[in-house]
């Protein structure tokens, strides 16, 4: 498999002028982002804004931006946003001949395993995720011989290596049905979940299924706490929380 970097061989990008022909370009994009950008930013932002807007139809391009992208390329540049499965399914079923994965890199990873033939293009090949880094494909072949007949599933947030020594993936919405599908496929009653621990902890408290876990984690997600919801719920009575199972 073979991702290629945006060229980085020049430093700065060249110095790009609001003119007129910018304006036009990208004031309708600008009204969704007016409350998160002031106009003094957006002058710097637009030219940049444009000139890849007008070369994504030149190389027919498009560009896929999760969720944690900043405003400027989530709305301004990016065709498809969303999670990484969401941006898994676009880079499935997009007929662009480039996908530029606005990204971490596993995720661009899986656009080029779902889309073989496409050029798949990321801006920094040093974007990287705490969670994905957490596991190796060699760590798994341990872990096979330490829990011989035990099923894989893995959880998408996680490297083609990984994937690779995978029996089967899961999301996190999934996660509970693919682990009891596994152990009765696999006569098992013990599965293997890679390689969130929070989210192999809440899949145990809500199936039998005996889970083998491993200490990889979401470097945001970990950092939440009990105490941080019974501070933000003592300021903001009635508050509704909601929590992602990576989370503790």
């Amino acid at each position: 498999m073979e991702l290629l970097e945006l060229d980085r061989t020049h430093t700065a990008a060249p110095a790009l002028e609001y003119t007129d022909d910018v304006r036009a370009k990208t004031d309708a994009i600008y009204e969704r982002v007016k409350k998160l950008i002031s106009p003094v930013e957006w002058r710097l932002h637009a030219p940049y804004i444009a000139a890849i807007n007008d070369l994504k139809k030149q190389k027919n391009a498009v560009i896929l931006a999760h969720n944690y992208m900043t405003p400027e390329i989530f709305f301004g540049v990016g065709d498809f946003a969303g999670d990484s499965l969401q941006l898994a399914k676009e880079a499935a079923r997009t007929d662009a001949e480039v996908i530029v994965q606005a990204g971490v890199h596993f995720m661009a990873e899986t656009s080029k395993i779902l889309s073989p033939d496409k050029t798949v293009l990321i801006p920094d090949m040093r974007a990287g995720c705490s969670l994905a880094s957490s596991i190796t494909g060699a760590d798994i072949r341990l872990l096979r011989q330490k829990y011989p007949g035990a099923p894989v599933v893995t959880y998408v947030n996680s490297t083609a290596d990984v994937k690779a020594e995978t029996d089967i993936c899961c999301t996190s919405s999934n996660a509970v049905e693919v682990v009891e599908w596994a152990a009765k496929e696999w006569g098992s009653d013990t599965v293997i979940f890679l390689p969130d621990q929070f989210l192999a902890r809440n899949v145990a408290g809500m199936t039998d299924v005996k889970i083998v876990t491993w200490a990889g984690a979401c470097e945001v997600h970990e950092r939440f706490s009990a105490d941080d919801i019974r501070e933000l719920r003592e300021a903001n009575p009635g508050v509704i929380v909601l929590a992602h199972p990576e989370c503790p």
